[in-house]
């Protein structure tokens, strides 16, 4: 429904703008560039989606074989004493435990397949411990706060784009999404543990998160210690040494497990290629709205008072151009994908702008979606501070995306 307005939005305020711009200034060539950037992005989105089939299915290939192989119930086991200890309010022993295990751990792989059905089975038994049925629980809330954070090892998607766009390393931005999703899931689980006074301080998750914290700590002060180009090299070389390594990684567990690899490969390949089609009126649809919307001047009209608004305050405004897809992330993946192919398009998939778009879109996740979707599963009508939560968390992720990318690519 959100995307629904916003989507209209770019067409009234976008026709409003042209219609300015006409009778004020008298520029006549601002609805024929509307009509022609209707027909590009329309273009360009059959393109992408095109390109995208064939990454896409060997990356889903990949994962089924992992998920087949199962790599996602060993991090769940991995997982399983800190999250214990984020949610006290489920009983020792409960099944819940091994669905938000699972659905955490798919999550990190970029199994989105496989996490949704995970993450709706993991909310309908919450609901069954829940006193109030209409009320979201405690537990409910810090599950949906760790989706909505966005924590993802594997950002396939982005790196498909970006590849798409014609970076010449799309990998580059592999260790600052890691970085940036880090610090957003940190945010999301200390303030709801404020909300709901979690103690924090016990081993499990003080050895886990302050191990966490030394891990990012140690990778932010080693790259400070390189110069720009140094900095770009060892980012690349690392984010395409451990994407082998997870491929390999995954194969192994395949064949340790007794699975024939091929036939999970190709099953998996399969739904990368729906997928890929699947999204293909989605992706027309939002970068169509966004193509007018910037052809029409308005979006040149919201970047340039922000940028002014930035620099009045004495602060580099390098990164505006890439808000929109900040903005656009917590209300619709979609919008936010779209955001960050159009800032690509526009800068460059190897600009400052294009490469934070895709941080931004790699830190943090749909907060409003993942709450309508899960929350509606289960008939839940008061979210009390589900939503306040989600946000912070979102906004730390893009706090530390733009420092992360001035760090990298600045």
């Amino acid at each position: 429904m959100v995307l629904n307005y916003i989507w209209i939005a770019f067409f009234i305020i976008a026709f409003v703008v042209a219609l300015v711009r006409l009778i004020f200034l008298g520029d006549f060539d601002v609805f024929p560039d509307m009509m022609d950037s209707t027909f590009s992005s329309s273009k360009t989105a059959f393109e992408i989606s095109l390109g995208l089939t064939g990454v896409l299915s060997l990356w889903l290939g990949v994962m089924k074989i992992g998920e087949r192989g199962g790599v996602v119930n060993v991090l769940a086991r991995l997982l399983s004493p800190v999250f214990v200890k984020l949610f006290p309010d489920v009983p020792k022993g409960h099944p819940v435990t091994g669905s938000i295990f699972m659905n955490i751990a798919a999550n990190m792989l970029g199994l989105d397949n496989a996490a949704t059905p995970l993450g709706l089975k993991a909310m309908e038994q919450l609901q069954e411990i829940n006193p109030k049925k209409d009320t979201a629980s405690n537990p409910m809330i810090m599950f949906l706060v760790l989706n909505t954070s966005g924590l993802t090892l594997i950002p396939v998607s982005i790196l498909v784009y970006r590849a798409q766009m014609g970076a010449a390393q799309p990998t580059d931005i592999f260790i600052p999404i890691l970085l940036a999703t880090f610090f957003s899931t940190m945010m999301g689980v200390l303030i709801t543990s404020l909300f709901q006074r979690i103690n924090l301080f016990n081993v499990p998750v003080l050895a886990t998160l302050g191990g966490a914290c030394l891990l990012v700590s140690a990778i932010i002060w080693g790259f400070n210690q390189l110069d720009s180009s140094q900095m770009n090299l060892v980012s690349t070389s690392a984010a395409n040494i451990i994407l082998m390594s997870i491929i390999i990684c995954f194969i192994t567990a395949g064949l340790l497990k007794k699975i024939n690899v091929y036939d999970a490969f190709v099953e998996g390949a399969k739904d990368g290629f729906t997928t890929a089609v699947r999204i293909i009126p989605y992706l027309v649809a939002i970068l169509v709205g966004i193509g007018v919307f910037r052809a029409s001047g308005a979006m040149d009209f919201l970047i340039d008072g922000i940028r002014y608004g930035i620099e009045s305050m004495g602060i580099d405004a390098q990164f505006v151009g890439a808000l929109p897809t900040a903005l656009m992330k917590p209300l619709s993946g979609s919008g936010a994908r779209g955001m960050m192919i159009d800032a690509m398009t526009t800068y460059g998939a190897d600009s400052f702008v294009g490469r934070l778009s895709c941080v931004f879109q790699g830190s943090t996740d749909t907060t409003f979606y993942i709450l309508a979707v899960y929350f509606g599963s289960v008939g839940i009508r008061y979210t009390r501070h589900a939503v306040a939560c989600g946000l912070l968390a979102d906004l730390a992720g893009i706090i530390a995306a733009i420092l992360i990318a001035y760090m990298f690519f600045g």
